[in-house]
């Protein structure tokens, strides 16, 4: 147990002003990242960490939290502003946050994001601070079999509420799990689907596919409709109300079992390694679509969709650290780059960190809430910024976007092939669309899928082959039971619903 005078001496360390410098330097270039489509925090994490090497750890470590954070702070706006989410996690706040963008409120949807993002990220935090331990003993206590029904849940609800029809939601499903099956077998390191590419034995990059999908499509879609004229991506028609250019507080407040709901999913998803940000995003998304009064004004504006959404993806980056800091597993890439972080430093994460380096664990706590409270300084200032860049002309910021995607995809994949892959993804995306599939169910479905395939392989080792066995593990055989009700209420008997209320209205 860390004593109190450890405990002090770590916070005290976390607020000196170089710390606060690098937090804040941290902080500002993980927003500017955010914002920019093609590049994303964890890139400037990739290329930040080995200047970290002549910092103290409490600095170099706070610099990379900062950026982390920072970073989804900065993708929430361009997928307010331009439907480009900037980062992937940011993918489902486009859905609610453009639309009221549209309808000339674009300060409110990003202050809202702003809002529930630091909400969302401060919660969890507390909660990695106060009960980092146990939550881990429960992520480690959660097997394969049940990381398989989780995600056969969280995929079975996504499929029903993103898009129009559930079979198609289940193929777009598929497809994203097909393609992320390309690359060496996880079990036996077979080659498989890479068409004499050996570029692919390690899979399709997931930088070139994301943003290929994500953005790329979305920008060529948008210079297609263009016919000539020159416009800007968010039409000039900002109210003049007072009321839609901030967030009250009455309205934040009306939020709060969003944001908490949002937070809760987020913190639980992020204790659990390989879930990830982005279907944490959706879940919460869907949980609040779900519980709404007024489902029908989800995708058209609601703010309670930005605020899900955005509590939900930030919650997980303190929530991935709980099984780094005290397991020494990364529950994600930028945890990943944290944990490398720490290597460099000479420090080991696992079960003895507490013990050996308590002071500087509670220095990286102390690092992570002043990093909230100026990532919401630094937003609320930046902002106002971000909505007057996307007056120019909509061919001046979609093609400086899309150069920043080539440049981003081709310093992430360390070459031109995954450029190429980026614009293969981008017509395929295109297409998707174009025929009503769900580009966005396919990137959580080739996010999860290398973890699915694994613990798909685990899982059937662990049941021996015997469906039957699933009686020994109740709790993944009551998320499977989840799975099949939200595809029937989902796929059945909402549709049904809704045609009746149509035929009588």
């Amino acid at each position: 147990m860390v004593d109190l005078a450890t405990i002090l001496a770590g916070l005290g360390d976390a607020f000196s002003p170089i710390n606060l410098l690098f937090v804040l330097g941290g902080v500002v270039l993980g927003q500017f990242v955010g914002a920019l489509p093609g590049i994303g925090p964890v890139m400037a994490m990739a290329i930040a960490i080995p200047f970290t090497f002549v910092l103290d750890p409490l600095p170099a470590i706070a610099f990379l939290i900062g950026v982390n954070k920072g970073g989804l702070v900065g993708g929430a706006i361009p997928a307010v502003l331009i439907n480009t989410p900037g980062t992937p996690d940011a993918a489902a706040t486009a859905l609610d946050g453009y639309p009221l963008s549209k309808r000339g409120k674009p300060l409110k949807a990003t202050k809202m994001a702003l809002y529930a993002s630091v909400t969302g990220d401060t919660f969890s935090d507390i909660v990695l601070i106060t009960v980092a331990a146990p939550l881990a003993v429960v992520a480690l206590k959660t097997g394969p079999v049940e990381i398989l029904a989780l995600m056969i849940f969280a995929f079975s609800i996504i499929a029903g509420l993103v898009g129009d029809s559930i079979v198609k939601g289940v193929i777009a499903t598929a497809l994203g799990i097909l393609c992320a099956t390309i690359g060496l077998d996880p079990e036996h390191s077979t080659p498989r689907l890479y068409f004499g590419f050996f570029e692919l034995y390690d899979g399709l990059p997931l930088a070139a596919v994301a943003i290929g999908m994500l953005v790329v499509a979305e920008i060529l879609r948008r210079l297609a409709a263009m016919q000539g004229e020159m416009r800007p991506p968010l039409p000039r028609k900002d109210t003049q109300v007072a009321a839609d250019r901030r967030v009250s507080l009455a309205e934040y407040w009306g939020c709060r079992f969003t944001m908490l709901r949002g937070a809760a999913i987020g913190t639980v998803l992020g204790a659990l390694p390989g879930i990830g940000s982005t279907a944490a995003g959706f879940m919460s998304y869907a949980a609040a679509k779900q519980a709404s009064k007024d489902p029908e004004s989800f995708g058209k504006g609601n703010i309670h969709g930005i605020a899900a959404t955005e509590s939900a993806n930030s919650a997980v980056v303190g929530a991935n650290l709980i099984p780094l800091l005290t397991l020494g597993i990364p529950g994600s890439v930028s945890a990943a780059l944290i944990i490398s972080a720490f290597m460099i430093q000479g420090i080991q994460p696992g079960p003895l960190l507490f013990e050996q380096q308590g002071r500087l664990i509670y220095g990286l706590f102390g690092a992570m809430i002043m990093a909230n409270l100026v990532n919401f300084w630094v937003g609320q200032l930046g902002l106002r910024f971000w909505v007057r860049v996307v007056r120019a002309p909509e061919s001046i910021v979609f093609s400086t976007a899309l150069l920043l995607c080539i440049v981003g995809v081709f310093m992430s994949t360390g070459g031109l092939f995954g450029v190429s892959i980026m614009l293969i993804a981008a017509a395929v995306g295109y297409v998707m669309h174009a025929f009503g599939y769900s580009v966005i169910i396919f990137i959580i479905a080739f996010f999860l899928g290398s973890r699915f395939e694994l613990s798909l392989s685990q899982a059937m080792v662990i049941l021996d082959g015997k469906p039957a066995r699933l009686i020994e593990h109740p709790v993944a055989l009551g998320l499977l039971l989840l799975a099949l009700l939200s595809i029937y209420w989902l796929g059945v008997r909402a549709p049904r619903k809704q045609r009746q209320r149509n035929a009588n209205g």
